[in-house]
């Protein structure tokens, strides 16, 4: 099985409406996602402690307005090698689906996305979950299915990411301009009212 029976229903799932049941509550976000169940919705933290309580739950984020999921639950129960991660609050995390931003043309772009051409920070395959997938369906030639010994697939997962880089997926602030800078000469001065 390369592509596990739950993760086409994930990528295709809406996330951070209000709850229909606990709409009152105060943590009613439906940012929740079971990977047991087959219905395929998202729901709220209330819903998870009375329905899926047992059950093999993930919690999608935001960032810039797009679905993530934080590393460390995804690689339990994924393949997620060849994916770009990126640094945002201090947790490592990937993108569900492909974001709709400009293609970067090939010239000078050192990685791109093998399946949308999305420029890519570090040597990864893919931009998101979305194109590793595409990419299975399409070639065939990657897998999300993790091995046998599921701890050996994680450490290698994480012995990637090391490789990547630690940068947020935020640009740093600029320099300060150089002190040569052209400087106005003392205080301006209006001209004189005409009369």
């Amino acid at each position: 099985m390369l592509v596990p029976p739950w993760l086409e229903p994930l990528l295709r799932t809406s996330f951070f409406s209000v709850c229909r049941i606990h709409g009152d509550a105060a943590r009613s976000e439906c940012n929740m996602f079971c990977l047991d169940c087959d219905d395929g919705d998202s729901f709220c933290f209330y819903c998870r402690s009375s329905r899926h309580k047992d059950h093999q739950v993930i919690q999608i984020r935001r960032s810039s307005y797009h679905d993530v999921v934080r590393v460390a639950e995804i690689e339990k129960v994924l393949d997620i090698s060849g994916v770009q991660t990126y640094v945002i609050n201090s947790a490592r995390v990937l993108f569900l689906n492909v974001r709709p931003q400009p293609k970067s043309g090939k010239g000078g772009v050192p990685h791109i996305c093998e399946m949308c051409g999305r420029t890519l920070l570090d040597p990864f395959r893919f931009c998101s979950l979305g194109c590793k997938l595409e990419r299975i369906k399409k070639n065939g030639d990657a897998s999300f299915a993790l091995d046998g010994n599921n701890e050996a697939s994680i450490m290698a997962n994480r012995s990637e990411l090391r490789e990547g880089s630690t940068q947020d997926m935020y640009p740093a602030t600029p320099p300060p301009p150089p002190s040569n800078a052209r400087r106005r000469k003392g205080i301006p001065h209006r001209a004189p009212f005409a009369s």
